[in-house]
C-alpha cells in the first residue's frame, strides 16, 4: 500500500501545491490506493481548509476544488458518504461567497451567530451562539447548502448582550 503522509504532515497541504491536471490525477489515484482513512483525512482537511478561507482566497477555493474533482472523480466509490462530497463543498464555497460579498470587512469584528428555523414545525430554534466571523460564515455556508423546504437561516452580529449563568 503506497503511503500518503500522516495527518500531522498535511495531505492537504501537499495537495495544494499541485500544479497541473496531471498531477491532480496522479495525486487521486495514489490518495485511492490508500483507501478509506486516506481519503478520509483528505476530505476532513480540504473541509478545515473551506471553515479558515478568506473571500480574497474564494478563487483559490474554487481551483482547489476543481482539482479535487479531477483528483477523485468518484469518491463515493470509496464511502457511500461522499457520493455528493464534491457538491456539497461547491455550495459552501457558493453561500460563503455570498456572506463575503454582503457583509463588508470592516463590520466583520465580533460575535456572530447563526439561526436556523421552521416556523412550521414544532421543532425548536438551533441556535449557533459566540462566533467568529470567519466560523459564522463557514456554518451559515453549511446549513444552507441543505436548506430544506420552509426552513430560514439567519447569519447575525450580536449588537448588545445580556449574558448570564444560572446558580444551580
Amino acid at each position: 500500500m503506497e503511503s500518503i503522509p500522516r495527518p500531522d504532515s498535511g495531505v492537504f497541504d501537499r495537495f495544494r501545491t499541485i500544479g497541473s491536471v496531471g498531477e491532480a490525477a496522479g495525486f487521486g489515484e495514489r490518495l485511492a490506493r490508500c483507501g478509506f482513512s486516506a481519503v478520509r483525512r483528505f476530505l476532513e482537511e480540504f473541509r478545515d481548509y473551506l471553515k479558515q478561507y478568506t473571500d480574497d482566497e474564494t478563487p483559490e477555493a474554487e481551483a482547489l476544488l476543481d482539482l479535487a474533482r479531477i483528483a477523485l472523480p468518484e469518491p463515493g466509490t470509496v464511502s457511500p458518504s461522499w457520493e455528493r462530497i464534491w457538491d456539497e463543498y461547491q455550495s459552501i464555497i457558493a453561500y460563503k461567497s455570498i456572506v463575503y460579498s454582503r457583509i463588508p470587512v470592516r463590520e466583520r469584528e465580533g460575535e456572530w451567530q447563526v439561526l436556523i428555523d421552521n416556523p412550521f414545525t414544532h421543532q425548536q430554534i438551533v441556535v449557533y451562539p459566540g462566533l467568529t466571523f470567519a466560523e459564522a460564515a463557514y456554518l451559515f455556508a453549511y446549513f444552507r447548502s441543505g436548506l430544506a423546504r420552509n426552513e430560514h437561516i439567519r447569519l447575525q452580529k450580536i449588537v448588545t448582550l445580556v449574558s448570564d449563568t444560572g446558580s444551580g
